[in-house]
């Protein structure tokens, strides 16, 4: 009977390539967490810091240095760390060295409303608390302060962060009442009656036009309030 050397090599050496596979993958699960590190994704200004996540790992899962791998489960400790108001979405890993990273990305605030309740108003439109790491600088948001009145400042905000003139030059939103929003500029004592928050590509271009104009011609300071409420036209107000 003739033997197939080939094939009897090529099936021990499968067998000893398993062993070995399966010897490392049971002694990488049982291997303990060496190092935890935590970057935040993005804006660098920090409104929680690098300890507050570890306590809040520390909360959830204890000691994570002193777990073994396999007892790591990530999402768990996403959910944990995404719990924080001040966060937006975070990633969760294990490095082929055992090391646990963690990815924060930070909510982002795009207006800071000052009123009876205080807080930021962040890019997706939702409740932000103040932090003591970081203060924004933010356009501040005043006056009649109602969940509607601040989904139309939403609106407003989201516009004017999408352009850089109005990103630079406006410092505030005043609400005069319910669909009845001002800004204030950097000018002092300078304001935009903006009406509602119908048009706003249309109020805003008409708006830059006039600007433009008037710092050409060096009368910019001769106005201290400008209304954008009547359709299609610049009403201004000399000091």
């Amino acid at each position: 009977m003739n033997i197939n050397w080939n094939f009897i090599k090529f099936g021990a050496l499968l067998l000893v390539v398993t062993g070995l596979y399966a010897f490392s993958n049971i002694r990488n699960k049982h291997k303990k967490i060496d190092n935890i590190e935590i970057k935040f994704v993005g804006d660098q200004n920090l409104y929680m810091t690098q300890e507050t996540v570890n306590k809040l790992l520390i909360q959830n899962s204890g000691d994570l240095k002193n777990l073994p791998k396999e007892d790591i489960v990530l999402n768990t400790i996403e959910k944990a760390i995404e719990a924080n108001e001040m966060v937006k979405n975070a990633q969760v890993y294990l490095t082929v060295n055992g090391d646990l990273m963690a990815k924060v990305i930070q909510r982002k605030p795009i207006g800071r409303v000052e009123g009876v309740a205080k807080f930021y108003i962040d890019e997706d439109g939702r409740r932000m608390p103040f932090s003591r790491y970081h203060s924004a600088r933010v356009p501040i948001i005043t006056g009649v302060i109602t969940e509607k009145s601040t989904k139309r400042v939403y609106e407003i905000l989201t516009y004017i962060n999408s352009d850089e003139f109005l990103r630079k030059n406006v410092i505030g939103v005043h609400i005069a009442e319910e669909e009845k929003y001002q800004l204030k500029f950097r000018m002092e004592n300078f304001v935009v009656d903006l009406g509602d928050v119908k048009e706003l590509e249309k109020k805003f271009s008409n708006f830059k036009a006039f600007y433009t104009k008037a710092n050409k011609d060096k009368t910019l300071n001769d106005y201290n309030r400008v209304s954008l409420e009547f359709n299609n036209q610049v009403v201004c107000t000399k000091i």
